[in-house]
């Protein structure tokens, strides 16, 4: 039977691993994108374990919205990576200088 912990540390590998994606490698920006992703699917997976636990929906349904704005993040910064790329012809992160205020 699966409790608790187990999903709690699945949540925290899973958490892990996006942030050494983000802090490791910063070259590619499609990695740290995915990176970003993990970390969101991570809070996911806790706030659904502890929903299970506490016997409330409070914690799946402010699952929804994060993954609303989990899809609107990957759709816009797609569509941004795309248009860079198409400017710029690369999507190392070094190259894109254009974004500097």
């Amino acid at each position: 039977m699966l409790t608790l912990s187990h999903y709690l540390i699945l949540g925290a590998i899973l958490f892990m691993t996006g942030v050494a994606g983000i802090f490791i490698n910063r070259k590619n920006l499609i990695i740290v994108l995915m990176s970003i992703e993990l970390v969101l699917l991570a809070v996911s997976t806790n706030f659904i374990a502890f929903s299970h636990y506490l016997q409330t929906m409070a914690g799946q349904i402010f699952v929804f919205f994060i993954l609303t704005v989990a899809a609107a993040e990957s759709a816009i910064g797609l569509a941004i990576l795309i248009v860079l790329f198409r400017s710029r012809k690369s999507i190392h992160v070094d190259d894109l200088d254009c974004l500097k205020g």
